[in-house]
């Protein structure tokens, strides 16, 4: 293009600039990019199968395009890539973009070969297994029986095992079974998926699914003999969080194809269920404790409705009724922080009926600095915004989880 844009000068008299061979640089990068996704769309679209372009055709053109050195000079002139974004909110820091595309957080670029192993672990998304992993660690203090120095090791030891149970096990096999069945979403709003990109194919996949489950499934059973249940609890927990990621996901009843029931299915899975799971561990659940849980998990809901505002164009094609898609990015950013922030108020004033009025204060607290990332990143612009959100925002939201399970655990009625 540059070379192109050259000979025009020449033959018209005109010299070229640098900055005139630049800004046509970035646009015929623009409009590569641009003519790739949407062949790739639409050849998924009608079944037809995209193949590689001969040696200086337009598909080669557009890895060239999109090398390394374009993609700094394209940040120096502000226009920072997603990856780019992504490196500077996580941690804070900025951080590996190996170790982001491993926990599932940056997909793997078309060029890049990984081994089987590395394609596996980023299939079952590590980085979503964190807050999982706390709903454990919350229900545990719930009980108000878990103990880290009296019971040492066996409590840490049990506590690891169940949180083992329902991360990478559970919600390991759930990553892995959704993908699955969105590959073809994939195809559309993240092609270099595992599975879509054609690294991984379905026996892998229901061989990892497979050991992920049973896997899942003994522990559970392991830890209700360890801790001398007579009915076991935490096995059934496991059944009944395995049917709902099963549900969630497959078809016929594919719950994520519809709005608030997928949402609210997502957001218990990842609050309510790892809690019950850590509490019956080291004591006992209560109606009162699941319904409280279950309420908690509507400000799940919200948090799984930010992640679908960078699917509408996928969800769309494919006539899924996520909210944004059912009621367009301005309504359905609203709903989200409804959902987040009511919730959330109403479980302060949960805390303050039971008398446990500083753990309540407390609760209030952390949710201010929620309402600020919501208004500075999330309305302003929930697509391009939704990591810097949620980096900015959930720590927040976890810190909450822990501070009503440490409210319930000290509490004498609880």
């Amino acid at each position: 293009m540059t070379s192109m844009a050259k000979s025009i000068g020449a033959v018209n008299g005109v010299k070229v600039s640098p900055a005139q061979q630049k800004s046509a640089k970035r646009v015929h990068r623009s409009l590569s990019i641009t003519h790739t996704k949407a062949v790739s769309a639409r050849c998924h679209l009608t079944g037809t199968k995209l193949t590689k372009a001969p040696l200086g055709g337009r598909q080669d053109r557009f890895k060239l395009s999109v090398k390394a050195e374009d993609t700094k000079e394209e940040g120096k002139d502000g226009a920072a890539s997603d990856a780019e974004e992504v490196d500077n909110v996580l941690l804070g820091v900025g951080g590996s973009s190996d170790v982001q595309q491993l926990l599932g957080f940056r997909q793997t670029k078309s060029s890049e070969e990984l081994p089987k192993w590395k394609i596996q672990i980023q299939l079952m998304k590590p980085g979503t297994w964190v807050p999982v992993c706390w709903g454990v660690m919350c229900g545990a203090a719930a009980s108000g029986n878990f103990q880290w120095f009296q019971a040492f090791p066996r409590d840490l030891l049990e506590v690891f095992a169940c949180i083992v149970l329902s991360g990478p096990c559970l919600t390991g096999f759930t990553q892995v079974i959704n993908d699955w069945y969105d590959r073809e979403i994939d195809a559309i709003n993240e092609p270099n998926r595992p599975i879509p990109s054609g690294r991984i194919n379905g026996t892998d996949v229901a061989v990892q699914a497979g050991v992920l489950l049973v896997g899942g499934w003994a522990l559970a059973l392991k830890l209700d003999q360890l801790r001398g249940h007579e009915f076991p609890t935490l096995f059934l927990i496991a059944l009944f969080g395995t049917f709902v990621s099963y549900i969630y996901s497959a078809p016929p009843l594919k719950l994520k194809a519809n709005g608030w029931q997928g949402t609210y299915a997502l957001g218990a899975s990842y609050i309510a269920l790892p809690w019950w799971a850590g509490q019956a561990t080291f004591g006992e659940l209560s109606l009162e404790i699941i319904l409280v849980t279950l309420a908690y998990s509507v400000a799940g809901l919200g948090i799984a409705i930010v992640n679908d505002f960078k699917s509408i164009e996928g969800d769309t094609a494919l006539g899924l009724k996520s909210l944004p898609v059912q009621f367009g990015v301005d309504t359905a950013k609203w709903i989200t922080v409804a959902t987040i922030d009511g919730f959330q108020i109403a479980i302060v004033a949960w805390l303050y009926s039971i008398g446990s009025e500083g753990y309540a204060n407390v609760l209030a607290l952390l949710i201010l600095p929620q309402i600020y990332a919501q208004f500075k990143y999330f309305i302003p612009d929930p697509v391009k915004n939704d990591v810097k959100y949620q980096a900015s925002a959930q720590p927040f939201l976890v810190l909450g989880i822990l501070t009503a399970a440490l409210a319930v655990g000290h509490n004498p009625y609880h």
